[in-house]
């Protein structure tokens, strides 16, 4: 008899943990995929247009520049005037220089993927899955990847990644208050010889420096 009450209630349960085990399994392969083309690039360098929308859709800004990759925790990302930015990390350390104020901001590199999204990028991307809930499509040559942080304190609610024949593509970014920024690449190139000097910066004379 027990049994016969046992058998109805085993089943359901089983039923119920089946969709939770197929999303386990597709988080598995979504984090493999991303891991796997990340993990490609060693080095990276490329061109980039970034454009900052507001919650209602209103353009607030709208640059260019370049940027330099180098696994682990190495980037440089240079802003074009007129809004001229220059960001570089050694993997240890990170300088922010803004030459229209004269002024240079040194800080420890937080090495978390949810507060430095450049390090999905550059960084150790090992623990994707730790991380976020990653959704993905894929269809011919494009792959598009949807990244949900776990943690609550993020600078971003979501992060899509978007490849485009195995290279980086465009990133766009939406954070608590409705804002979105936009990144599309161009002239990537994957796995360059790189100088080891340009991800040090050596603070210019004169200028004003903030640690923190």
């Amino acid at each position: 008899m027990l049994k016969t009450l046992l058998r109805p209630l085993l089943a359901g349960v089983c039923l119920a943990a089946m969709p939770l085990l197929a999303q386990a399994d597709d988080q598995a392969k979504a984090a493999e995929r991303l891991n796997q083309l990340l993990s490609q690039a060693q080095t990276l360098t490329a061109n980039f247009s970034q454009m900052t929308l507001s919650s209602n859709g209103a353009s607030l800004q709208e640059t260019t520049g370049s940027m330099t990759l180098k696994r682990p925790g190495k980037f440089r990302w240079h802003t074009d005037p007129p809004l001229e930015q220059l960001l570089v990390s050694d993997g240890r350390q990170v300088w922010l220089y803004d030459p229209d104020l004269m002024q240079v901001t040194v800080q420890e590199m937080d090495q978390r993927l949810t507060h430095t999204p450049a390090l999905l990028l550059s960084g150790d991307v090992s623990t994707l899955q730790d991380n976020f809930e990653i959704a993905w499509t894929e269809g011919g040559s494009v792959v598009d990847f949807t990244l949900t942080p776990k943690a609550a304190d993020t600078l971003f609610e979501t992060l899509r990644l978007s490849f485009r024949d195995g290279l980086i593509n465009d990133m766009q970014m939406s954070d608590p208050i409705g804002q979105r920024t936009n990144i599309l690449f161009t002239n990537v190139q994957l796995n360059p010889a790189m100088d080891e000097a340009q991800f040090t910066f050596e603070i210019p004379e004169g200028v004003d420096v903030i640690s923190e």
